[in-house]
């Protein structure tokens, strides 16, 4: 039997059903599953992705029974529709659209009204009794088929409309009369001819065959490709092909189209929301050539069909148990629903979204924790307008609040300009007419999107929900023209700046003072399941129970914000970041130019108190939570002034000559300084410096705790790579550490351990083990030292290494699970061979990555660290990591 490949949907009955995606695409599965359920749906059927993945597998062609298939199903169709397709008197024509099994919108293609020709339309405008609308349908028909099909640039037919309007003085294409639509055929036509070399094709099996090509070729089209690397869309066979009976928005005034959603996706309340057009088709809505109206002007308009629209809202959401994004068509006063699938919706939408289904017993907590992504979550600490100085500003233009959020940057007005800009470290601001799929590394590069028409459910809007950028849509007060854009009778150029903000829809010129937002009441109930989750981890072979997120933090403040945003203590506070304060740094210069032992003593005497204080500040902010601190890491040249005048400064300030700084500093200079004389290695050569932290560090505990706080604080050593290493530097501490107990008579509990990061450290820790307490991941080192990429320096080369699948991610970014990931499993089975219960943590970077917390999870962690920032999205991925990890 041969493989099935075409899939039939129509008269209340399906082939399919939603759980078949993967084979359907999202689109095909959905409207199987709406046929299936008895909603009103074309009919069609769908093309499987596994031809896609034939067709670029074997060289653009097609499995040989494929074309039986087809016919067969198109057959099935006619009769069902009891048309046919090129039928001179009654024409079928259908739709030709893309459908991957994760929703791509906008990035593939879609060709409408194909079966159209010269006989066709004469056959539908005497069988309508609708002149006009048969020819309005075959000039997008032809207008579609060029550009998609043969690649024509859109506005080869764009111009020539344009031109027509301007002849008949109109401004909307329904201006125009059916005489005016058919000069526009022949003109589309001969256009067509002179760009192709051939006439436009009159057979509609040849219309359908290159239409289908043309969807399974956006599989892999630039902004397609783009689009699934920047949403890491992965593991896919392809798109399907969904061909289907069309229904006409574009009949009549009683005719419309529409897109809407179940619930607002963009802030999640429940309220019916959405957009239409009437007498239009799908395209007009979303490609922003018209403002459409709200949905609930539809209830005046057309009562029965919106009353049933929202009783299919209802059902599709209570049968799917998530919010609903639906495209419909009212043709003559009847409703057809041509997709439904889970709404695209901002991270603040998601949150409620989830929330509120929790508490509408729709969905199960475990749930809710999957319908917010980490990605999403971050959106909620975007900046918004200081309210404050917001009170203060006039808006210059207000659109519509197409996705939250304040950004503020200078205005660009094309998508390659805003990625160039911003690879010169620049924040732009993406100002169009509209956008367009081809457009999405620009938005992608830019802190927000402004556009001049569209609404809420245009291309920039549904696309920068999904970004999560602020977006302002449908502005007519701007008006683009080339690289500027005027607002009443000013002008501005690209490099000025502007602000918006996607929450109210306003514009504002110049920088805006932008602040950052709140923990919100359903944002500390939803987090707070996802610590039940954590709290309760069990893993098999890890003592004790939970998987924690603490925070990287060196100062008060950093530690009070981690705090705030459910920090579980400081898993990396570098000590070297307090140098760098105002009166510290000057003192630690003076240590570094000591031409002795003594001399370095006085002037780290005159730090102890200074860090003393920091240490005390963060031990109160964390008010018993666990406070890792990695004694001075960098090598001593760093704190040194590098030019002539900064070093006539210094020397000036410590009562030395330049020329003798000079020299110091010449002396500690390094050929590969990230490998040289720092960190345990400083430690050793001067156990005075890791002596006077020492100090301070237990000094502050012991002052706090004697203040009823309690305290514990873990010493952290870094760059270890050998056991003897850090055989001293224990020693060296437990020492001060024994003084500083005698003097202050009283002891607290503490930790020694030391930092892996070399991978020597990682393949012997079985014998570090021995002398330490803890192991904490620096994967930036480790990740450094395994591939032999600076992290300073592999922007030059990660682009290509990505772009040519040399490299799946940045490792910067992403953990190498693979390589550098096998040093740390090493490191932990090795580790606690020797000590069963040894706590063991990350604190890179990829602390606050997703994969990365996933992969720490898995190999038995206790807990990741990261930014104050991204503490929210690591308790949320921690929670997914362990739901994943059970099988729920």
């Amino acid at each position: 039997m041969a493989n099935k490949l075409v899939y039939f949907f129509g008269n209340g009955k399906a082939e399919g059903k939603a759980e078949m995606k993967d084979l359907l695409g999202g689109k095909g599965a959905n409207l199987a599953e709406m046929t299936n359920l008895g909603v009103p749906v074309p009919p069609g059927f769908t093309i499987s992705t596994e031809v896609c993945k034939s067709f670029y597998e074997n060289n653009r062609k097609y499995p040989a029974e494929l074309e039986v298939q087809l016919q067969e199903n198109l057959q099935k169709l006619e009769k069902l529709m009891k048309k046919k397709l090129g039928d001179a008197s009654d024409p079928l024509l259908v739709s030709v659209r893309s459908g991957a099994a994760v929703s791509m919108p906008g990035m593939m293609d879609t060709i409408l009204n194909l079966g159209m020709n010269d006989k066709a339309v004469v056959g539908l405008a005497e069988g309508t009794g609708n002149e006009r609308f048969a020819w309005d349908a075959y000039r997008r028909f032809i207008q579609m088929f060029g550009n998609v099909a043969m690649g024509l640039d859109i506005n080869v037919f764009e111009d020539i409309l344009a031109d027509m309007k301007k002849k008949k003085k109109v401004d909307l294409d329904t201006e125009l009369d059916a005489e005016d639509l058919k000069k526009l055929v022949e003109l589309y036509k001969k256009a067509y001819k002179a760009k192709l070399k051939k006439a436009f094709p009159q057979d509609p099996l040849e219309q359908l065959h290159a239409a289908i090509d043309a969807v399974f070729g956006s599989w892999n089209n630039e902004k397609a490709i783009k689009y699934r690397k920047l949403n890491d869309i992965t593991g896919l066979l392809g798109t399907a092909v969904n061909v289907q009976s069309m229904v006409f928005g574009n009949f009549g005034n009683d005719s419309g189209t529409g897109v809407c959603f179940s619930r607002d996706p963009s802030t999640g309340k429940k309220v019916f929301y959405g957009e239409f057009l009437m007498n239009a088709q799908g395209e007009d809505v979303v490609a922003g050539i018209r403002t459409p109206q709200t949905i609930t002007a539809l209830k005046k308009k057309n009562p029965e069909a919106y009353k049933q629209l929202v009783d299919i809202k209802d059902r599709l959401e209570d049968h799917y148990r998530d919010m609903q994004d639906m495209e419909f068509t009212i043709q003559q006063k009847t409703l057809y629903i041509l997709q439904t699938r889970n709404g695209k919706r901002t991270g603040p939408a998601a949150l409620k979204i989830a929330v509120d289904m929790v508490k509408e017993k729709m969905i199960s907590k475990e749930e809710a924790l999957f319908r917010v992504t980490p990605d999403q979550l971050d959106q909620l600490f975007h900046p918004m307008i200081n309210p404050k100085v917001k009170k203060t500003l006039g808006a210059i233009a207000k659109g519509l609040n197409a996705s939250p959020g304040a950004a503020t940057g200078q205005i660009v007005f094309t998508a390659d300009e805003a990625e160039e800009w911003v690879k010169e470290g620049k924040k732009v601001l993406l100002v169009r007419k509209e956008t367009s799929p081809e457009d999405i590394g620009g938005m992608d590069a830019a802190e927000g999107i402004l556009t001049s028409t569209g609404g809420m459910t245009s291309h920039a809007a549904v696309v920068a929900r999904g970004m999560g950028r602020p977006c302002v849509a449908g502005c007519k007060e701007v008006v683009v023209s080339g690289k500027s854009m005027k607002v009443g009778n000013k002008k501005y150029k690209e490099g000025d700046f502007i602000t918006i903000d996607g929450t109210t829809g306003e514009v504002f010129e110049g920088e805006v003072e932008l602040k950052n937002p709140v923990v919100t009441r359903d944002l500390a109930t939803f987090l707070g399941w996802a610590d039940e989750v954590r709290h309760k981890a069990k893993r098999d072979g890890i003592k004790g129970k939970g998987f924690f997120v603490r925070t990287n933090a060196d100062q008060p403040a950093d530690a009070k914000v981690a705090r705030d945003f459910g920090a579980e203590g400081i898993g990396l506070c570098r000590t070297e970041h307090m140098f760098f304060d105002a009166g510290k740094l000057e003192i630690f210069q003076e240590m570094i130019v000591a031409e002795d032992l003594e001399a370095r003593r006085k002037a780290l005497k005159k730090l102890l108190p200074l860090q003393k204080k920091d240490f005390k500040g963060i031990f109160k902010a964390m008010n018993g939570l666990p406070v890792t601190v990695r004694l001075l890491d960098p090598p001593l040249h760093e704190f040194i002034p590098k030019t002539p005048a900064e070093v006539k400064e210094l020397a000036a300030k410590l009562g030395i000559k330049p020329g003798d700084l000079k020299k110091k500093a010449e002396s500690l200079h390094e050929l590969n300084p990230m490998l040289g004389h720092r960190g345990c290695r400083l430690g050793i050569t001067y156990p005075e410096i890791y002596d006077m932290q020492v100090e301070a560090i237990m000094s502050a505990a012991c002052e706090v705790a004697k203040a009823k706080v309690k305290v514990e604080p873990e010493i952290m050593i870094p760059l270890v790579g050998t056991k003897r290493e850090l055989e001293i530097l224990r020693a060296n501490a437990e020492k001060v550490i024994k003084a500083v107990f005698k003097k202050k008579g009283m002891k607290v509990k503490y930790k020694i351990g030391t930092m892996i990061e070399i991978p020597r450290a990682a393949l012997t820790a079985d014998q570090v083990a021995q002398v330490a307490d803890f192991f904490s991941f620096g994967t930036n080192d480790l990740t450094q030292m395994t591939f032999g990429y600076s992290r300073d320096d592999i922007g030059s080369f990660v682009g290509d290494y990505l772009s040519q699948n040399v490299l799946e991610k940045d490792p910067f970014q992403t953990l190498d699970t693979v390589g550098v990931g096998q040093l740390i499993e090493t490191a932990v089975s090795k580790g606690r061979s020797v000590n069963e219960g040894m706590k063991m943590g990350i604190c890179g970077e990829h602390g606050g990555d997703p994969d990365s917390i996933r992969f720490c999870y898995k190999t038995g962690l206790n807990y990741v660290s990261c930014s104050p920032y991204r503490v929210p999205i690591a308790r949320l991925a921690a929670a997914q990591s362990v739901l994943e990890a059970s099988g729920k």
